[in-house]
This record gives structure tokens, C-alpha cells and sequence, in this order.
């Protein structure tokens, strides 16, 4: 099973990525693979239309597409601004469909503040179910994100450590689930 975590956070300074890089250690360890999407690198242009409907795509939207393709179940890592996801992460997502159908999503939120970004989560849950795709109900929310990671990238708190074990087990739960059902409606 191939997991993607895709990193929806381009600013300057930005400390989502921290989990994410977290998050991919630990699912390498579970010995799963995994593909980090980090929309930093992976620069895509303001939406003018969807895949499948634009009629010169740029290259970079097409690469994307068959890295999304190719991945069984995703996790979004965000971090909240004003209340929501990142701008972004949701110009991403209104480029793709297919690339989200009937796959497990996970939802990770960093927020400065002691809310780990719920508000973001919640919204994020919405444009998954939106997407075809099923929302895992359990959230990572990582608060005051500045201080939660070392230098290493190794988490400082133990409670959030305990909960992104708790994420994972939950996602790698519904994923499985879904991979496994999907691979058994092919070969009827």
C-alpha cells in the first residue's frame, strides 16, 4: 500500500512540514510506502480548470495527478490560517477528482495556538467527504507547533506524540480497510 501526505503550506518559514516529515518516518517504519508531496516544490499554478477538462495542462498538474494516481490513501497536512486550510491546499485539491475517489484521507492541523488548527480540520473533513473520498474521523491536530518539534524533527510532546501514534494506527485501520476492498472488487 503507497501512502502520499501531501504538504499544503508554502510560507516562508512554515512548520508543517515538520510532521509530515514525522509522519512519513514513522509509516517507513510500519513498512508502508510513502510519497511526500510538498506543494513548496511542487508549485502549482492558480486554477484555470480541472484535470480532464483543461485542454493544455500544465505539466506539473499532470505529474501531480499520476503521483496522486498511484497512491492508495492520502494524508493532508495543513496548517490554519484565519480559520480555515491553507489557500493552497485547497487550489490543489480543486484541480484533481478521480486522483481522490473512494481512497482514506487523513487530516493533520499545526496551528501556533493551543487548538492544534481544528477549525481547519473540520472544514478539511467536509471538502474530503466532498471529494468522494472518506475522511478518517480521527484528526492529528499538532498545537503551538513552534515548540513541538526538536531540531531533528523529533516530536518534544509527549501527548502529541501519543496522539499521532493513535492517528496512524486509526489511518493505517481504514486505509487497509479500503485498499483491501477495492483490490477484492477488481478481481470479482
Amino acid at each position: 500500500m503507497k501512502i502520499a501526505i501531501l504538504i499544503g503550506s508554502i510560507r516562508q518559514g512554515r512548520q508543517s512540514q515538520k510532521i509530515a516529515h514525522y509522519l512519513q518516518k514513522k509509516l517507513t517504519e510500519r513498512g508502508l510506502d510513502t510519497d511526500l508531496v510538498d506543494l513548496a516544490e511542487t508549485q502549482l499554478p492558480m486554477l484555470e480548470e480541472r484535470v480532464g477538462i483543461h485542454p493544455q495542462l500544465p505539466q506539473v498538474v499532470k505529474d501531480l495527478s499520476l503521483r496522486l494516481h498511484a497512491a492508495d490513501a492520502l494524508i493532508f497536512v495543513t496548517p490554519e490560517y484565519h480559520g480555515s486550510f491553507s489557500g493552497v491546499l485547497k487550489n490543489a485539491l480543486d484541480y484533481f477528482s478521480s486522483e481522490f475517489s473512494r481512497k482514506a484521507i487523513g487530516i493533520v492541523t499545526v496551528s501556533a495556538g493551543k487548538l492544534g488548527g481544528i477549525n481547519a480540520a473540520t472544514q478539511l473533513q467536509q471538502v474530503i467527504l466532498s471529494v468522494g473520498a472518506y475522511a478518517l474521523p480521527v484528526k492529528l491536530l499538532v498545537p503551538e507547533v513552534y515548540g513541538a518539534f526538536t531540531d531533528t524533527q523529533e516530536l518534544t510532546s509527549e501527548h502529541t506524540a501519543k496522539s499521532a501514534t493513535r492517528f496512524l494506527d486509526e489511518f493505517y485501520w481504514l486505509a487497509s480497510a479500503v485498499y483491501e476492498k477495492k483490490k477484492a472488487a477488481v478481481t470479482i
